[in-house]
């Protein structure tokens, strides 16, 4: 027989500290089951509302990455589909539920699931009635507002990563392929890892931030960086959005076609077109020295 599990069952975008005191929950509550995570992919709006879908905080490997670290034995994929869609709430159920062999499901008070988002936990609650118990949490609150990925979204899209910071409970990571650019900032001095951003990927507004790059799954100690986040006003030559991270105190770097995470930390300021490439790379060194002031590193010397 297939151990006893407790259920925790959402998208779970970004894992931020609403998601982990769910699984906080669930392992106190069950401390002999194992801790389940359930989600799905792709995100279900994408699916239902094709265009509408919001943009994502994360991939689905660094999703299952952050669902573990924060306690959970086992993550279970669900993909999303239009069959999985049209599927009435109990049959959700039975199908993608009851054969994980619950004792507990715990799940956030707004949980919606099945054909027109029609089941809720009352619904959960009746199917598990002699089968398993039902915890609601109430959705957290971080300095007084609503813990949940459409504020940090929000915050984002405001160029706010410090705020994205506290509800997240880590700082705002991108992760990317490096590419090859324009090579301007080997050129001015200043060599960046550039990372071209999909378009269902969310990003912080345009701007520039300090931060931190490292290679991914690297253990090493990452890299402060200056970060840029835009489309380079000044030469008006990229036609989507790119994060630009250069490495403070490192030129010999090579990163072409390897993975990378970005950090953001704070906001610096936002994109601003510059009259010409001397103005530009003025600005680009206040930039670092920005940075090292608000990582708290010490004037280079």
């Amino acid at each position: 027989m297939d151990p006893a599990t407790v259920l925790v069952i959402g998208n779970f975008d970004g894992v931020h500290l609403g998601h982990r005191e769910v699984l906080r929950a669930a392992r106190r509550l069950e401390p002999d089951a194992q801790l389940v995570a359930v989600t799905f992919w792709p995100h279900p709006v994408s699916v239902v509302r094709p265009g509408l879908e919001p943009k994502l905080l994360t991939d689905l490997e660094h999703r299952v990455e952050l669902l573990r670290a924060a306690g959970a034995d086992a993550v279970e994929v669900i993909t999303f589909d239009k069959e999985l869609a049209g599927t009435p709430p109990e049959e959700f159920l039975r199908r993608c539920i009851a054969p994980l062999n619950p004792v507990r499901v715990v799940v956030g008070e707004n949980f919606r699931f099945g054909h027109r988002a029609a089941g809720t936990v009352d619904t959960l609650r009746t199917f598990g009635r002699d089968r398993f118990e039902v915890t609601a949490l109430h959705l957290l609150v971080t300095e007084h507002t609503t813990t949940c990925s459409t504020e940090i979204r929000r915050l984002l899209a405001d160029g706010d990563v410090s705020a994205a910071a506290h509800h997240l409970g880590r700082l705002f990571r991108f992760s990317g392929t490096v590419v090859v650019g324009h090579s301007r900032g080997r050129e001015f001095g200043f060599p960046t890892a550039n990372l071209p951003v999909p378009v269902e990927f969310a990003v912080p507004a345009d701007g520039v931030y300090a931060g931190w790059l490292r290679v991914a799954g690297d253990s090493a100690a990452p890299w402060p960086a200056a970060i840029s986040v835009g489309t380079n006003p000044t030469f008006d030559d990229v036609p989507a959005t790119v994060v630009e991270a250069h490495a403070l105190d490192r030129d010999d770097l090579e990163l072409y076609g390897r993975r990378v995470d970005v950090d953001f930390a704070e906001r610096l300021r936002g994109n601003v077109k510059f009259d010409g490439v001397e103005t530009l790379i003025e600005k680009i060194a206040d930039d670092v020295i920005r940075t090292r002031a608000v990582l708290g590193l010490p004037p280079a010397t």
